[in-house]
């Protein structure tokens, strides 16, 4: 075939010597401009390759073909030979393929399963600005693998709409932009009408762009639900002339192929598309895009534990890609399907923020590293989350190391609570329930009105399968699941057919190993109340099916404030659990704060996890145990628990004030929060050798808190924040500190004293070094206040005067000099007869 130009083709040589001299390069090129395709095959012949291969990572299968297609086109050659691709359940490769086009799941595998990549020369990633978790985890990985191993190792991020500047700086790479082909797009908003669903306003756009607008029609849809209610009722609106197809990632080969051709018998087509659509692919003849702005995109779904498509708006980025795609051809218009007030988001959020870490977490493992370089760092909660689910699915150990379990489940290639669960199966009878529970939990609920037994969606499974499907389930949705399920057995070589009929906790007794942590014991005086291993508690609602079984697995819950509802479960066999879990029963004595009785208690408990199953007094209360019982009541009660005096609230606020003032003497926290949170350092083992709260004494319970100081802080503290400070009249007076209740910030510290003891002081004092002036409370002889200052010479150059005037008749026996600054401080009254 002719080789087209592209305008990617000009900024060619610039790229091939960059390359040259670098070993990675940020490549920003808008859509149409080639890149995907004319990149890799201007790489083949570079000196630095030396007859290695190029991978080229794409986020979506039907990019990946198409692109290998549209090379292979080029090149004169079918797929398969110097170009090829590979995707999940397809590969066409041979031993002279040079470009392999693979989607990012193949590409994290390969990176596992042979890090030194022999037999590669570069890796492509197009697309990043879709942000897809796999391929931030490819590129963390790759660049893992070109600095420890790979130093030759060439990796080219290829991005439409992503910020290039950021990602050049984070990977130390130059960046390169290239011009886009285009054509002017008029762009407006088509108005909704009144309550009108988004497939009726589709379908209006539609029927008026065919009307008023020449080309085929591009419309973007969130799924494959959408597009097949869209697609059923424009076939019955428009007559033979108009062509209506779809396009999405599970549409076979031979129709994404039709749909990426242009039409053979000159009709005008309508094709109604995901996402797909939106970059590396080409749809010829397209002059107008419709788009809803909608899109399923992964999201964390804790109720299922899974990361479920949910419907969301799209980002800016993404609706000026699609509205890009109206033209590549000539002039076009795209039609948005939302007000035009409304604002969208700039770009498309990172997946790695926004779904469920497990896969990623036992991936980081089998590498044995978590410190990559991330685009954008997985957030530390949700990881830590997920690693403690991989230890209880035993994919990694205790020291967070992955098990041989953890290589199986890595293996399957399948969310690893799924891939638990069929690899505890056992026997082919067993597997082949496995598979289609796998396919129940990952599809939506096929019932309508089900309750919330999962085995009434099983029962309605196998019904479907003979004929007989309930009537308020739905039937695609059954056929979906039943057609899960068979891929499911064949990719784990089971030859059994799955069961007629199963036994009520032959369910539960799989889905335990997928949720180990939502295995569910009845409250023993709540029957709608359940406990949870991981030891939060959840209910059923009040017409449960499932109401009266001791044992329950959920495989569904919607978290509330308080209790969980159980959303979907199945009943599990307590006998089968301690065949399967021995390890997690167990039985030992414990000590507790009683808030009732204001007492320690000693308790024996049987456990299933953090479940307590049993619990009976065990007697007398060990003092081995009643230090850590103690400590754990002033958690639960408070600081205010213990025997606080003012002397150690003061030493408190004076330690607090000196970390502020005085940041370099490194001193410990010792707010409320802080003495809380450490309070199994210092206050654990004062409580030793006591049972009662009250055994805790002033003098011990100071001991305890000031040994959060060194002997050399504690000095500090004494010298640089002091309980009295001498005054002019000989004697010493008390400093008195504070805290802000609300902050915990030090307020400025007080000195009250009677005004005729600072005679001939001309300066406020100062502690911390001189750092901090006190607030002087100048108190008459009487002890009343008179005024307070913080600038004691402005007090008796501007102040003193009428104060004095006012102070010498109410008190004539104390001294009342006309110059405070020379007069001698004293504290006591003029002698009689003076």
């Amino acid at each position: 075939m002719d080789t087209p130009t592209f305008p990617i083709s000009t900024l060619l040589p610039q790229l091939l010597a960059e390359l040259e001299m670098h070993s990675r390069l940020v490549l920003e090129a808008p859509p149409g401009a080639g890149k995907t395709t004319q990149v890799p095959l201007a790489l083949l012949d570079a000196s630095w390759l030396q007859g290695r291969k190029i991978m080229v990572l794409e986020p979506r299968r039907v990019a990946a073909r198409s692109a290998a297609q549209f090379m292979a086109r080029q090149l004169g050659d079918e797929v398969g030979g110097t170009v090829g691709y590979r995707i999940r359940f397809e590969s066409r490769v041979s031993a002279r393929t040079r470009i392999e086009v693979v989607t990012e799941g193949i590409l994290t595998r390969m990176l596992q399963d042979d890090p030194m990549l022999e037999g590669i020369g570069a890796i492509l990633f197009d697309e990043f600005h879709e942000r897809h978790l796999h391929g931030d985890l490819g590129l963390a990985l790759a660049l893992d693998v070109q600095a420890q191993l790979r130093d030759d190792l060439r990796l080219v991020v290829m991005s439409a709409t992503l910020d290039g500047e950021r990602l050049a700086r984070l990977l130390d790479a130059p960046r390169l932009s290239s011009e886009g082909r285009g054509f002017p797009v008029d762009v407006s908003h088509f108005p909704a009408r009144r309550d009108e669903a988004m497939e009726l306003q589709v379908r209006r756009a539609v029927q008026q762009a065919l009307a008023t607008h020449p080309g085929d029609i591009l419309v973007f849809l969130p799924g494959l639900r959408e597009i097949q209610r869209v697609q059923a009722g424009l076939r019955e609106m428009l007559d033979a002339g108009v062509e209506v197809l779809a396009l999405h990632g599970e549409l076979p080969v031979e129709q994404q192929g039709r749909v990426l051709q242009p039409a053979s018998d000159g009709r005008r087509r309508v094709v109604l598309s995901t996402n797909v659509a939106e970059s590396s692919v080409t749809l010829p003849g397209v002059r107008m895009v419709i788009d809803s702005g909608l899109a399923r995109e992964p999201q964390y779904d804790p109720n299922s534990g899974f990361t479920r498509l949910d419907l969301v708006n799209i980002a800016q980025a993404s609706a000026d890609q699609r509205a890009g795609r109206a033209g590549r051809v000539a002039e076009g218009w795209a039609w948005r399907l939302w007000p035009q007030s409304q604002r969208l988001e700039p770009q498309r959020r990172a997946e790695i923020e926004q779904v469920e870490l497990a896969g990623l977490a036992l991936e980081l493992a089998a590498w044995g590293s978590s410190e990559l370089c991330f685009v954008d760092p997985p957030p530390a909660g949700p990881l830590a989350a997920a690693r403690e689910l991989l230890q209880r699915l035993g994919a990694l150990s205790d020291s967070g190391a992955i098990t041989a379990i953890g290589r199986r489940i890595l293996a399957l290639g399948t969310h690893p609570r799924l891939a638990a669960m069929l690899l505890a199966a056992g026997n082919d009878s067993k597997l082949a329930l496995a598979a289609d529970l796998a396919a129940l939990l990952e599809a939506r609920d096929p019932l309508r009105q089900g309750g919330d037994a999962l085995a009434t969606r099983w029962r309605a499974l196998a019904a479907f399968r003979t004929g007989r499907a309930p009537a308020d389930a739905n039937r695609s949705g059954l056929a979906a699941i039943d057609a899960a399920a068979r891929q499911w057995r064949r990719r784990l070589h089971c030859d059994a057919s799955p069961p007629a009929s199963i036994e009520a906790h032959q369910l539960g007794d799989l889905l335990a190993h997928a949720f180990p942590d939502r295995i569910a014991f009845q409250h023993p005086n709540d029957p709608l109340r359940y406990l949870l291993a991981n030891g939060r508690s959840a209910r059923l609602h009040e017409l449960s099916d499932l109401r009266g079984e001791p044992w329950l697995v959920a495989s569904e819950l919607r978290f509330e404030a308080r209790d969980a509802l159980l959303l979907r479960a199945a009943p599990v066999d307590e006998n089968w659990l301690r065949r399967a879990f021995p390890q997690r029963f167990t039985r030992h004595d414990e000590v507790r704060w009683d808030a009732e009785r204001r007492a320690l208690v000693a308790v024996r408990e049987t456990r299933f996890d953090r479940i307590v199953i049993d619990s009976r007094s065990a007697g007398r209360v060990d003092p081995a145990l009643a230090a850590h019982a103690l400590t754990e009541a002033v958690a639960e009660l408070g600081l205010q628990a213990l025997p606080w005096t003012d002397g150690l609230r003061q030493w408190q606020a004076r330690v607090e004030s000196l970390r502020r003032w005085m940041p370099e003497l490194d001193l410990p926290d010792c707010g409320d929060a802080a003495l809380l949170a450490s309070r199994g350092r210092w206050l654990q083992p004062a409580f030793a050798g006591r049972t009662r709260l009250d055994a805790l004494d002033e003098a011990a319970f100071g001991d305890a808190l000031k040994s959060l100081l060194d002997w050399s802080q504690r000095q500090a503290v004494d010298r640089l924040a002091p309980v009295r400070i001498s005054v002019p009249s000989g004697l010493e007076r008390a400093i008195c500190y504070a805290l802000d209740s609300e902050t915990g910030a030090p307020l400025p510290p007080v000195l009250a004293v009677k005004l005729q003891e600072l005679f001939g002081l001309a300066d406020t004092p100062r502690i911390a070094e001189g750092r901090v002036p006190l607030i002087l409370h100048l108190l008459s002889p009487g002890g009343r206040p008179l005024q307070v200052t913080g600038d004691l010479r402005s007090f008796w150059a501007s102040t003193y005067a009428e104060v004095r005037k006012e102070m010498k008749g109410r008190y004539p026996r104390h001294p009342w000099p006309d110059d405070p600054w020379t007069a001698t401080a004293t504290h006591r009254a003029k002698p009689r007869g003076t």
